[in-house]
């Protein structure tokens, strides 16, 4: 008992040295951030101006939007953050700042939730943290007008909630989320079909862990009666649209694979270097012809669906530093073949990953949309549920009360 009670003390102190740290560079990283983009007052970037006019022509002269307006503003995302933003001007008259400075505290927000050391191993929660800072498109989006934050923000709660078994209001953050920006729908679809094939084993009822999620995925369907369509139709008027965004049914099966290329890139290489110590090896080395078995599948889809070499963000300016497409072939494949064994095990995160990878399948190829699923991995990093399934004792709960009692 007596070398108990004198090792408190350091371990305490321990404790708080840690948290000190953690809370120190995170004030300090934001406050570079702040200063680095001239007080939140930087010059507008990319969509920011397209976001703003439309924020400022259709959603500040009232706190709720009319019906009209939500059929007719011409953007292609669903409303939600337009919504925000308009309401903010309406109230504050704060300009570009104001939609940004939100963006700037929900990041911060995140960031905490995922990185507060914590029992049973809090360099976990911190090194889960770093690895999502790593993402480029993280911290700078964290200060832009842009809808992406937001988006992320409520998908993140989804999960946050989902853990803890809140469902209806894990749920309602879902349906948040798809009212933000319509790729959202992949996170409450992954979770809905693996607590459905979860409960089909287990030959339980259906329950809020499978209903929930599917409803709030289902909401995507009034969206589009809404919009008449996959977007309002002013938004294809307004600005150049790739052809696979046009039409409901126009698919690029390509963008599955090059987004699986930005998992590999930019959580599975990252992964692997800040937890290798705690990564499965010997199970590579166990499944070597399960793992032989997926390298050939891959190879044989990209052979038939081919990524397309015309791409945004920093991937593909690595890929057009190479003189042969072939050797960007070969960059794609080779990312995403660490993706595909990284997540080779079918559990709740592979689900994910499936989804978002699908869902690509729709969009523009640009690995800024890899956003909200490294937020989402590094957060089921942080919790230690990516390799696991969940339980259903509230798992998260405990620790937080295991915490709470340390303290």
């Amino acid at each position: 008992m007596k070398n108990g009670f004198t090792n408190m003390p350091a371990e305490m102190s321990d404790r708080s040295k840690l948290k000190f740290g953690f809370i120190f560079a995170i004030a300090l990283i934001y406050t570079a951030l702040f200063v680095g983009l001239q007080n939140l007052q930087a010059p507008t970037w990319w969509d920011e101006q397209t976001f703003w006019l439309t924020t400022q022509r259709y959603f500040s002269d009232s706190l709720f939007p009319s019906l009209e307006t939500l059929k007719s503003y011409p953007e292609l995302n669903t409303p939600l953050p337009f919504i925000i933003y308009g309401a903010l001007e309406y109230l504050f008259q704060g300009g570009l700042f104001a939609g940004r400075l939100l963006n700037f505290c929900l990041s911060i927000i995140m960031v905490l939730v995922i990185g507060w050391p914590r029992r049973p191993h809090r360099w976990v929660h911190v090194l889960a943290v770093i690895g999502l800072l790593l993402f480029p498109y993280y911290l700078w989006l964290s200060g832009r007008f842009y809808t992406d934050i937001i988006a992320t923000f409520f998908v993140f709660w989804g999960f946050f909630f989902y853990f803890r078994n809140a469902h209806l209001l894990s749920g309602l953050a879902f349906v948040l989320g798809i009212a933000s920006r319509q790729y959202m729908l992949a996170f409450p679809l992954a979770v809905g079909t693996y607590e459905l094939i979860t409960s089909c084993k287990k030959r339980e009822p259906l329950n809020f862990r499978v209903l929930m999620p599917l409803l709030a995925a289902a909401t995507i369907i009034g969206w589009f009666v809404l919009f008449g369509g996959i977007a309002p139709s002013s938004s294809f008027d307004s600005r150049l649209v790739p052809d696979v965004q046009r039409s409901l049914f126009a698919l690029e099966p390509g963008g599955a694979l090059y987004f699986l290329a930005f998992v590999g890139l930019y959580f599975v290489i990252p992964e692997w270097l800040l937890f290798w110590r705690r990564l499965p090896l010997a199970q590579l080395r166990q499944r070597q012809l399960f793992y032989g078995a997926i390298a050939l599948g891959l190879l044989g889809l990209f052979l038939l669906f081919p990524p397309a070499l015309e791409a945004s963000g920093n991937l593909m300016k690595v890929a057009d530093l190479m003189p042969f497409n072939i050797l960007k072939y070969s960059l794609f494949y080779s990312l995403a073949l660490l993706a595909c064994w990284r997540f080779s095990k079918l559990n709740l995160a592979t689900w994910i990953v499936i989804f978002n990878s699908l869902i690509m399948i729709k969009a523009w190829q640009w690995d800024r949309y890899a956003l909200p699923l490294m937020v989402v991995l590094w957060y089921l990093k942080s919790i230690e549920q990516l390799d696991r399934t969940p339980a259903l004792s509230d798992p998260i709960a405990a620790t937080d009360a295991a915490e709470a009692a340390s303290n």
